[in-house]
This record gives C-alpha cells, sequence and structure tokens, in this order.
C-alpha cells in the first residue's frame, strides 16, 4: 500500500529525515513515533505530496508520489497536525467542496457526512462557518472530510490531539473499520498508550533515522512502549 524507499530530505545543512525506509500493507494500523523535531511531520508531508523531498522514492499502491502526483493524492487522505480549513466556509460547505474534489456521488456523499457528523454529534454544527469552530470540532470536520471519498490509505499527523474522549474512542474505531476493509493507516502520535493499544506495527524515528519498527511484540518484546521508547532514544542520543 505504502513503500517509502530510503526517503530522506534536507533543510540547509540539516538532515531532517536520513534515508529512512518503510512498508506499510494492507490492512495494517502504522504508529510513527519520535519526540518533536524527530522527522515524522517531514516524513508525513514528503509522501503525501505536500513537500519534495531530496532523495528516495515514495510509492503509493506501486505509484510513485513523483511520478503520478494526482494519481496518489486521489487514493489518500491526510490530516495534519493542525487542522487548517477555509474558515470562511461552512461545515457542510466544506464537505461538499472535497466532496466534489474527490467526485464522490452526491448520494454516497451525503450518506457518509450523514454517517460521521452523527458520530461526533457534529451534525447541528455544519450550517455554521468553521471559524466558529473550537480546535476540537475543526479536528472532526478534519476528519470527516479525510473519510469522505474511502481512501485506499488515509496519513495523519498527531490526530488525537484536541479530540475529548468520546470522540477518540470513535476516531479508534473507525481506524479499525477502515483497515478491516483492507485500507492502511499510517499515523504519528506521541500518546504511547494508544499506539500500543491499537496499532499492528510501529516505527520509533530518532533525529531523522529509523531505529526500530517492527509489529508491536517485535518492538517492545515483554516491555511497555514507552519503556522501549524511552530506551532506544537514550542509546541514539549516546551514539550521536
Amino acid at each position: 500500500m505504502l513503500q517509502i524507499k530510503e526517503l530522506t530530505k534536507t533543510f540547509g545543512e540539516k538532515t531532517a529525515v536520513d534515508n529512512l525506509s518503510l512498508h506499510i500493507q494492507p490492512g495494517e494500523i502504522y504508529g510513527f513515533i519520535g519526540h518533536n523535531g524527530a522527522g515524522k511531520t517531514t516524513t508525513l508531508r514528503s509522501v503525501v505530496g505536500i513537500q519534495e523531498f531530496d532523495k528516495g522514492e515514495v510509492l503509493i499502491d506501486g505509484t510513485s508520489i513523483k511520478a503520478d502526483p494526482l494519481g496518489c493524492k486521489a487514493q489518500i487522505a491526510y490530516i495534519p497536525d493542525n487542522p487548517d480549513l477555509y474558515e470562511f466556509m461552512s461545515g457542510i460547505k466544506y464537505l461538499n467542496f472535497i466532496g466534489d474534489i474527490f467526485r464522490v456521488e452526491p448520494t454516497i456523499r451525503k450518506e457518509r457526512i450523514r454517517k460521521y457528523a452523527d458520530l461526533f454529534a457534529l451534525t447541528s454544527d455544519l450550517a455554521q462557518p468553521i471559524a466558529s469552530y473550537s480546535h476540537g470540532m475543526k479536528q472532526k470536520l478534519a476528519i470527516i472530510s479525510a473519510w469522505i471519498h474511502d481512501p485506499k490509505l488515509i496519513l495523519m499527523d498527531e490526530p488525537f490531539v484536541g479530540l475529548d474522549p468520546k470522540a477518540a474512542h470513535i476516531l479508534k474505531e473507525m481506524m479499525k473499520e477502515h483497515c478491516e476493509k483492507g485500507g492502511a493507516i499510517f499515523f504519528s502520535t506521541h500518546v504511547l498508550e494508544v499506539a500500543e493499544k491499537l496499532c499492528d506495527k510501529v516505527a520509533i524515528i530518532k533525529a531523522g533515522k529509523l531505529i526500530r519498527s517492527g509489529t508491536m511484540d517485535e518492538v517492545k518484546g515483554d516491555e511497555s512502549l514507552e519503556e522501549v521508547f524511552l530506551e532506544l532514544a537514550e542509546d541514539a542520543e549516546r551514539e550521536a
């Protein structure tokens, strides 16, 4: 579903992502973990074609994001760490705008908007301008917009930030359902307890370099994910 091959991105003399390779398969929820500044957001932005990268390759369902960016973007959805939405629009106009971009048939679009807006208790607010929304409401709207065209691959940067416990639970169930249908999810998070319970696989990144990846059992063994993450981060600092 998603192959990241030797991805490298630099900003001046700083290497933000250093020769990173990962493979996310259909049906997998794949967690991406690292401290602030580790390279998670840079990786995600490079994968979805927002940011150019210096070396390597990104394949989405076998297609290069560089060779066919529009074809790749039609198969994915991306939720950034800060939901920058068109605040002059109402919630429903924004969702219909996204539906138009991805050419979602009107009847299907209406059903999906109703389903997910009801789940997140956002239906009564869809007529209001996005400028009036709280951060949590904007995050919910961004999530609904990501699911509206039923993408094969969903990428999210810290998706649980700003969500109340009920909304976070709903999102986790949506993620599971998406992957049970054959989709895939690649997301970054600081909430290690969520990653440990939710993810099939996890990758830990430090200063742009992959320091461990694999199934949850392979990565953490008999320890908690938090313990392993802290140990690996300390080891990487000593070796730097």
